[in-house]
């Protein structure tokens, strides 16, 4: 595991430990953020200092593998909630930070990193879906697109059921994005067509 100076520097992501963890320390500046998703490396952390993770294998879902199940199919076909995109970034990851999340004490998305992400929104180095209903904000997601044709998901949440999936499925259907990194398994995404791909795969789609 590599110590993090002030250089704008990262360990080839290939020298992460067996847990996907590469790197400590460093900050979160607009430049070293962008070259870590450039590497494929992703800060995770609840307290000082950052860690940085390029986890081996890595969980991702080609949008052409994207399944839609009946269910989901009906509750799009309803029309109940309407999807946008960039208009309340701030509000997403605010509110993704405040979901309680099983198995998980706390939230790693602190207030430095709502900034952080915040300043990768203005300049258009970050994305918010968001799902309505009834003109109140239900569901989202969040995550950073650096125009490379792969989209980083960072994290989502729901306040009513079926939100975050809606939202989820109505943009991936709706951009051309080649790839989309959900970075570590969660049964979520799995039912949505996510899967495990070797780093060596990921790492050369970059």
């Amino acid at each position: 595991m590599y110590q993090l100076t002030e250089d704008l520097w990262f360990p080839d992501p290939d020298e992460a430990h067996s847990d996907g963890l590469l790197a400590i320390g460093g900050d979160l500046t607009v430049p070293r953020l962008l070259l870590a998703y450039k590497m494929g490396i992703f800060p995770w952390y609840d307290v000082e200092p950052i860690l940085w993770w390029a986890p081996n294998p890595r969980f991702v879902l080609y949008p052409q593998e994207l399944k839609i199940s009946k269910s989901m199919r009906q509750v799009l076909r309803n029309g109940n909630f309407n999807v946008t995109v960039n208009k309340d970034f701030k509000s997403v990851i605010t509110q993704c930070a405040l979901t309680n999340r099983k198995n998980q004490d706390g939230t790693w998305i602190t207030k430095r990193m709502i900034e952080a992400y915040t300043k990768l929104h203005e300049l258009g180095y970050a994305k918010s879906i968001e799902v309505w209903q009834n003109n109140v904000l239900v569901g989202g997601l969040y995550g950073v697109d650096i125009k490379n044709g792969i989209f980083y998901g960072e994290s989502m949440f729901t306040k009513v059921s079926n939100a975050s999936k809606v939202g989820f499925v109505t943009f991936i259907k709706n951009s051309n994005y080649a790839l989309i990194d959900c970075q570590v398994h969660t049964k979520h995404l799995e039912s949505l067509g996510a899967k495990h791909v070797s780093g060596k795969t990921f790492f050369n789609m970059l």
